[in-house]
């Protein structure tokens, strides 16, 4: 993604801050004037920053009510008592009316409980042999972190901005397993598959706003135990359930490129391609890769990786629109279209506050509800994040763009460049000869572009009638 400096687009792109003290002097909720001044310009700026990270999260938060969230933790949270943060961050989402399913990781603690107790454990493959020593720690582990998680769900709530909050996490004998069996002649004795998940018990408690809680443990209808993977049941899981996210929380940042940038966002099939160059030596990330790549194409719409060592990661994550983490998805997030008369309130809201400021010249509703056929967006997940017209003269051989803005949180990140080049090929589609533009602000980035400066006598005939002289707007012009 092209990294370019698009900071002012045709009369627009920037919002002007506020003045100084405009929060002022307005009614308060108990029908008094706030007329006294905010501290300093740091705390209004506190304050503004909120309200914008506020608004930013709200489309979120209405999107993700009755939505269902499997996510996997390493068992390193507990060890490093990050838990009760965790707990808190959980119950938020809980609260917003997320449906959650939790599956934990156990396996550091249950290598500490094994060298701790001198028993030797062998792997095959990147899988572990689970005789019946090693099968009797991983019980006592997974019980024992079991029981810690439902008792700080119980009781951490209570030093936390969530206090007073009633949430019931349920854990049970939903997962039944079979034996791995014997492979290239190895035994796996009581390492096992994921046979079957009681989705149904799952879902009706999921409907009645409980948590729940799964461990990498699985029963056979004889009444055997079976040692399955975390990772592997949390994305079976998502499977099954039909999930709108599965999010992976441990030490792992997220997936990098070749030099070592992490990429917020990435398709399946991109990461398809990464798992067919990695290095082979790194099988447990393949797996990983893989696992991720599997839920993706089975219809899970969302795959998060996130670092367990960040406060707050996983809200950060879903609650920013740039992420902490790695997200897949099948498609990229954002795609540019022709608009229609449903997004005329999504271009107003984008473009008000830069015609408040002077950038961009006043557009009444009727008028863009009159001229919504000749407008492009930029949408990203429902929300139009960019927008800009192409208005075409009667000669049939010029166009003019205009209205070209990008919501500010996305600029400086190469949409300008891409919305541009998709009105061009439009243009091109047309047969037409030239684009012009008016612009006050932003000369430099459509020099940039391949515009030219002109005069107004360039301009079609019915353009320069309409020409508003008070904004003396230069006059570019591109040709195709």
């Amino acid at each position: 993604m092209a990294n370019s400096n698009t900071k002012i687009l045709n009369d627009s792109l920037h919002n002007k801050p506020l003045a100084k003290g405009s929060l002022q002097n307005k009614p308060s909720a108990k029908g008094f004037s706030q007329n006294v001044p905010l501290t300093n310009n740091a705390d209004l700026g506190t304050y503004l920053s909120f309200v914008q990270q506020f608004r930013n999260a709200a489309p979120y938060i209405n999107a993700f009510r009755d939505q269902t969230f499997v996510i996997y933790f390493s068992d390193d949270i507990l060890a490093d008592n990050e838990f009760p943060s965790f707990v808190h961050d959980i119950t938020l989402l809980n609260s917003l009316g997320v449906k959650l399913v939790l599956v934990h990781g156990a396996r550091n603690q249950i290598e500490k409980r094994l060298n701790e107790a001198n028993i030797q454990s062998e792997f095959f493959h990147g899988l572990r042999i689970t005789d019946n020593k090693v099968m009797q720690v991983i019980k006592e582990v997974s019980g024992s972190i079991r029981i810690d998680i439902e008792a700080l769900f119980s009781t951490s709530l209570k030093y936390t901005p969530m206090a007073g909050s009633q949430i019931n996490i349920i854990s049970g004998n939903y997962v039944i397993a079979k034996p791995k069996g014997i492979i290239n002649g190895v035994d796996y004795l009581h390492t096992g598959d994921i046979r079957k998940i009681d989705t149904t018990s799952i879902k009706h408690s999921l409907n009645a706003g409980d948590v729940i809680l799964l461990s990498p443990v699985g029963y056979s209808p004889t009444g055997e135990i079976f040692n399955i993977n975390g990772e592997d049941l949390a994305t079976l899981s998502s499977i099954e359930l039909n999930a709108d996210k599965l999010i992976f929380i441990d030490d792992t940042r997220g997936i990098f490129d070749h030099e070592k940038n992490l990429l917020h966002e990435i398709t399946t099939q991109e990461l398809d391609t990464i798992i067919n160059t990695e290095d082979t030596e790194q099988s447990d990330v393949i797996r990983h890769y893989q696992r991720i790549s599997h839920a993706s194409k089975m219809a899970v719409q969302r795959v998060h990786i996130i670092d367990r060592n960040i406060d707050g990661s996983l809200l950060l994550e879903l609650f920013t629109q740039r992420g902490i983490g790695t997200l897949v998805c099948t498609d990229h997030l954002e795609d540019i279209r022709s608009a229609n008369i449903e997004d005329v309130n999504g271009i107003i809201e984008l473009i008000k506050p830069l015609e408040d400021s002077g950038l961009l010249v006043k557009r009444s509703r009727e008028r863009l509800e009159t001229e919504i056929k000749n407008f492009y967006i930029i949408e990203r997940e429902k929300q139009i994040i960019g927008c800009a017209a192409l208005y075409l003269f009667d000669n049939k051989q010029q166009a003019e763009i205009a209205c070209l803005a990008i919501a500010p949180e996305y600029q400086s990140q190469g949409r300008g460049e891409k919305l541009f080049s998709h009105i061009c090929k439009e243009a091109q589609k047309k047969n037409l000869k030239e684009l012009f533009i008016l612009t006050t602000q932003a000369t430099h980035w459509f020099i940039e572009h391949g515009f030219n400066k002109k005069t107004l006598q360039d301009l079609p005939g019915e353009k320069q009638v309409l020409y508003n002289y008070q904004r003396n707007s230069a006059v570019f012009v591109k040709e195709l």
